[in-house]
This record gives C-alpha cells, structure tokens and sequence, in this order.
C-alpha cells in the first residue's frame, strides 16, 4: 500500500519535517479521524529513530491533532462541522479586510515573489502533492498578510490556518476544483495589482469559505 509519507533530509530538522508531514496527511484526509498510528511504525516510513516522531507525535497532540493511546501510539482526533464553522467564522473575519486594505497599497509590494508562491500552490496543486500544496498556501498568504504589517495578526492566522482540517482535500486530487481553488491565489493577486479591494474582499471570503465546502467533501453553488 503506498504511504503519503517520503524519507526526510538528514541535514533537516527531523522533527520539522515528521510533524509538518504527518499534519499535512492529517489535515488533507489521507490520514483519517479515528486512525491509529505508532511511533516505531511512523519512523520506519520515514527512515529515522524514534525520537524526533515522538517529539512530533507530542506537538500534534497539543494542536489537538491527535491523542494518545496508551501501548499503541496516537489515534486521529475528531473534528466536528461545528470546529470548522468558527474556524472558518474567525478567518473571515480577520483576513478578509485586511486582503481588501491591501488593494489600496499594493503597488509596493513583493509582487514577482508572490506570483513565485502563488505558481508553486498550482504545480502542487498538478502534481498531487498535498504537502507541498499546504506549505505553499500556508506561505503565501503568510507573506500576503505580512504587508499589513501587524505581525500578531499574522500569527495568529498561521496558527488558524495550522487548526484548520480539509478533510475532503485528498479527494480532490486531480479535480478541476482542486486546480480552481489553486488559482484563486493568481487571481487574487489579479485583483490587488488592479486595486480591486471589493473584488479581493469577494474571492478571499470565498476562497476561505472552501473548508466547508470543496475542501470538507461538499458541493458549492457556482461563483456569481
């Protein structure tokens, strides 16, 4: 059976790298609630000792990823439509308006470094590859917020965007929804290089709104 977890860098952060991959899998659905997995098992995929999983293994438990099982590992947690709602509630709130302020100084922006992100989120998005797909979107609109220049609200975006489970997300793969929720980030960028900060405030809500919809598994009604 093929695993979405690859051997990491010795020269990396090991237990960067196991945690960002064992979220990505979680967040995407290829590792799905309820299921079980074991720190002998986790490093064996990813060809490493034990200890920087168990490191990992411990920082997903506190972002509430995952609990322990006592004798058998760590058992993928629960999330509910209700965890999503105002997930999904507070990013809108806090990222929309400031992605429409932007559209009214974006002329200084790191334009050319943005459209690299935003073109990395689309191959992924082409390859199948779900974790390079998140850390690029992560990136991206880390970056994108970081012109507001309020580093406390950048924070805490990552940090609810790091919450927020897709659970439908590995299903996408190779759907036209996939590769339309990758392009709304050049879209956006469209739109802030235009000045059209009704038309980005529009597309942003939307884009965030896809973890209730494609991004859970569900349907959505066209865009108008």
């Amino acid at each position: 059976m093929s695993t979405p977890f690859a051997p990491v860098a010795p020269a990396a952060s090991l237990r960067s790298h196991v945690e960002d991959s064992v979220a990505a899998a979680i967040v995407s659905g290829q590792l799905a609630a309820g299921e079980l997995v074991s720190v002998p098992g986790l490093a064996l995929k990813f060809d490493v000792s034990a200890t920087p999983v168990r490191e990992a293994m411990i920082n997903l438990q506190q972002r509430g990823f995952v609990e322990p099982v006592r004798n058998k590992g760590f058992r993928v947690t629960e999330v509910s439509r209700k965890d999503l709602e105002e997930l999904v509630q507070l990013r809108q709130l806090v990222e929309v308006p400031v992605v429409r302020d932007l559209a009214g100084a974006f002329p200084d922006a790191p334009r050319a470094q943005l459209r690299e992100q935003a073109r990395e989120i689309v191959d992924a998005a082409g390859h199948g590859d779900l974790a390079a797909y998140l850390g690029a979107d992560i990136t991206f609109h880390r970056d994108l917020l970081a012109l507001s220049g309020n580093t406390r609200l950048v924070s805490l975006v990552t940090d609810l965007r790091r919450q927020t489970r897709l659970t439908g997300l590995s299903g996408m793969l190779d759907t036209e929804q996939l590769r339309e929720s990758a392009l709304e980030h050049e879209r956006l960028l469209d739109l802030l290089e235009a000045g059209d900060g009704a038309g980005a405030e529009s597309l942003m809500h939307r884009h965030i709104g896809h973890v209730l919809g494609w991004w859970s598994g569900n349907p959505e009604p066209a865009a108008g």
